[in-house]
């Protein structure tokens, strides 16, 4: 078969210089030459010498889901060549992570990361909400970070004195920067009344930006697994 009948962006040409690049929108390739990090099982292509290991949850940073509700399963990519991530055909986008930034993301978004980027688990303040659970993965440093999404996403800059409030279903991430709380935008009678179904929202008030998804999280999906 002609591979000229596929269009260019689908195309997988060598890379020209190590790291991440947009393969399309539903996949993200990564040229390896030293290690990089990705969320386990989302490796589906790859060519030259690479090796995958996992990465344990219960060591160091990479703690485990029953305790933090977001332990993030992972695996070390080391070698060289070229490997294509992708999760469940959700879009994917990059984040340039620059010395003092610092992303706040929920676990289930996080696709790859260079090995350059410090990750851990921090708790979100005025927690207990569905899908985001009491933990967020914070990534600091300078390097690139692979993310996923269920649509395109949504970028809303958060300014002082202009807080921003999201669905908890629907936020990807923000600037870890941002003070979060939970807010009620419906009374209890109101609730206990069937209500318009967007009772508590996250709020975000800082300087900074949060990522939101075009869609609500589904039921099935809520655990984050």
């Amino acid at each position: 078969m002609n591979s000229d009948l596929f269009d260019s962006e689908n195309m997988a040409v060598p890379a020209t210089a190590p790291g991440m690049t947009l393969q399309n929108a539903k996949s993200i390739k990564y040229a390896v030459n030293g290690e990089c990090y990705a969320r386990q099982g989302a490796m589906v292509a790859y060519r030259g010498e690479l090796q995958f290991e996992k990465q344990g949850q219960g060591v160091g940073k990479f703690l485990k889901r029953a305790v933090t509700g977001e332990g993030l399963a992972l695996m070390a990519v080391r070698g060289q060549g070229e490997v294509w991530f992708a999760h469940e055909a959700a879009n994917c986008f990059i984040v340039d992570l620059a010395p003092g930034d610092g992303l706040s993301i929920n676990g289930r978004n996080v696709l790859c990361f260079d090995p350059s980027l410090s990750y851990e688990v921090g708790v979100v303040k005025g927690a207990g909400m569905a899908g985001g659970g009491l933990f967020n993965s914070v990534f600091t440093g300078q390097g690139r970070l692979g993310i996923v999404c269920e649509g395109s996403p949504i970028v809303i800059p958060v300014a002082p004195q202009a807080p921003v409030f999201v669905d908890t279903d629907a936020v990807v991430g923000w600037s870890s920067g941002l003070r979060t709380t939970l807010h009620r935008s419906q009374s209890f009678g109101s609730m206990l009344r069937g209500g318009s179904g967007e009772a508590v929202q996250l709020r975000l008030d800082g300087e900074g930006f949060v990522i939101v998804r075009p869609s609500e999280l589904r039921p099935e999906k809520a655990s984050g697994n």
